[in-house]
């Protein structure tokens, strides 16, 4: 039709000047409209700074601002107005506030505190601003999104129904997480809070889950690490890092990891599933008291002020799992925070206990045996996940769980020194290569197939004949067993059908054959001989007046 238009105008003929002057009289119209535009041009409403605090800026002049509300100070600094009152503004400042002095002029911006957000953010190290801090150059984020967003709706969420596999046994068979949770991390410090976090970024490698890795009050070596091990094995390409480092503004560190929710936010909202780290909350909860105290904000129990809940739950209500309508993408957090002597119970960690689905807890006392990752598995639980659960773990795991339980219990009980049956003893020994299987070492993902196989070797006391300094190598052996099942049973258990008879059969008689060159030398079918080693530590000295001990 264009064409023919052309054609037609190109001819000479009362068409092509009917055309010509219909074009001619547009045109002028739009010239004769842009000669009348006169742009109407909002008043500049400019304050002053009344008295500076660390962190804080008083500020008077400015009647028409709004709550969050972005102000800009000589120097490039910007702040958000926090407190309104009838006298003044206080602002929180996003940065150094050395520079800034009494008399110097405020300006608004007119719009919320935002960040960019984008498929360009993927494989960047930026600040809750959305600079760079990796030496690459500026962002080309075109969109923008506000920092603070109301969370989805109910009527807009879908329930939890697929795993977020984070490639350590102990968690995907005990205490599962599914795409659209909250799974809290929290133990002492220096117990492997990050390294399970940064385990579960790595294993989404291959899976389209894109990964949000936020740092708060963080060491900037420590931080440093962190991007150091995602880019070396990969896991940078799928993942955006947000830091507010240690020494930065209290300011920065409070909006970090609402800045850091609406990049994840904007993945949902576009389809994709997106799994989100806020390492640490403590330190968040922290900037937030020092601000609040500037501020003169009223503190409560532990110091810290009454509103401190409501600041982390409107935040971790973002994550969830769209409906189709709203596109199906899900966002799954793992917040992290750090207790003080195992202190579960303070006003932080129960805080963020009850705004979230459930808590994986690690043990100190664990990690100082060398059994990593430090997971205590009798306080964990996952509230969700065992929905998303599939179905092959859901076969293996409530066995696993219960034995285990029993395990720790008599373990605790023969601390005594109390003389133990030979039911017991192998219990604990069986207990202990329990212990041993879900240790796993860092940056070592394993597959759905291989956890299968080891869980089910497990359930059969398969590696009860095993000795516990040869167990690392009897589970490598499966592993490398569970990669040669065939195609159509590694699809069975990567997907969502049950296992059957002849699955579980043909795994753990493959599990068996791989064990084999690893048992101690004992009688066939002994299991009390291998618990051998442990029945003295654990039996003590015979007890006055007690029978000899039967062997």
């Amino acid at each position: 039709m264009r064409g023919e238009a052309l054609v037609t105008a190109a001819k000479p003929g009362a068409a092509a000047a009917s055309l010509q002057g219909a074009v001619r009289d547009a045109f002028d119209g739009m010239a004769e409209r842009l000669q009348a535009f006169r742009p109407q041009l909002l008043p500049r409403e400019v304050g002053t700074v009344a008295s500076v605090f660390t962190g804080i800026a008083r500020v008077h002049g400015l009647p028409g601002v709004g709550f969050e509300e972005l102000l800009l100070f000589p120097g490039g600094l910007s702040g958000i107005a926090f407190n309104l009152d009838e006298d003044g503004v206080d602002v929180v400042l996003l940065g150094d506030h050395a520079p800034l002095q009494a008399g110097q002029e405020v300006q608004r911006t007119g719009r919320v505190m935002d960040v960019a957000v984008g498929d360009a953010l993927l494989g960047r190290v930026i600040d809750p601003l959305g600079r760079p801090l990796d030496g690459l150059g500026r962002v080309a984020a075109s969109e923008r999104l506000p920092i603070e967003r109301p969370a989805p709706a109910i009527m807009d969420r879908a329930p939890v129904t697929e795993p977020l596999q984070t490639g350590l046994k102990v968690i995907d068979a005990l205490i599962p997480i599914g795409r659209g949770q909250r799974e809290l991390i929290l133990g002492d410090r220096q117990t492997g809070k990050t390294s399970i976090a940064i385990d579960a970024i790595f294993n989404q490698r291959d899976t389209g889950v894109l990964c949000v890795y936020c740092a708060i009050g963080q060491r900037a070596s420590a931080v440093a690490k962190a991007v150091a091990r995602l880019r070396e094995k990969g896991a940078l390409a799928y993942t955006v890092v947000v830091v507010a480092e240690g020494n930065d503004a209290p300011g920065l560190a409070y909006i970090a990891p609402y800045a850091a929710t609406s990049i994840a936010e904007h993945f949902m909202e576009s389809g994709r599933d997106v799994l989100i780290v806020y390492d640490d909350l403590t330190h968040h909860a922290r900037a937030y008291r020092e601000l609040s105290l500037l501020l003169r904000r009223p503190p409560g129990r532990e110091a810290f002020p009454g509103d401190i809940f409501y600041i982390h739950s409107r935040m971790l209500e973002r994550a969830t799992h769209l409906n189709g309508e709203r596109g199906g993408g899900s966002m799954t957090a793992l917040p992290i925070i750090e207790t003080e002597a195992q202190n579960i119970s303070a006003y932080i960690p129960t805080n963020l206990i009850s705004i979230t689905d459930g808590q994986i807890v690690l043990s100190p006392s664990l990690f100082a045996l060398g059994v990593l990752p430090a997971v205590d598995v009798g306080p964990s639980v996952s509230r969700v996940g065992g929905k998303a659960q599939r179905a092959a773990y859901r076969a293996v795991a409530s066995d696993l769980k219960l034995a285990y339980a029993q395990f720790e219990e008599l373990e605790t009980f023969a601390r005594f020194g109390a003389r133990l049956d030979d039911a017991t003893r192998q219990s604990i020994a069986h207990g202990r290569r329990i212990r041993a299987c879900l240790g796993q070492p860092e940056l070592s993902p394993m597959s759905v197939p291989a956890q299968i196989a080891i869980l089910l070797a497990l359930n059969a006391a398969l590696f009860d004949g095993v000795p516990l300094d040869r167990m690392a190598e009897a589970q490598r052996a499966v592993e490398d067993a569970a990669q040669a099942v065939p195609d159509e049973l590694g699809a069975r258990l990567a997907g969502v059908q049950a296992l059957t008879d002849a699955d579980r059969e043909q795994i753990t008689e493959a599990a068996r054959q791989a064990i084999a060159t690893f048992l101690a030398d004992q009688e066939p079918g002994s299991i009390a001989h291998a618990a051998e080693p442990d029945r003295e530590k654990a039996s003590g000295p015979p007890l006055p007046g007690a029978a000899p001990a039967q062997r």
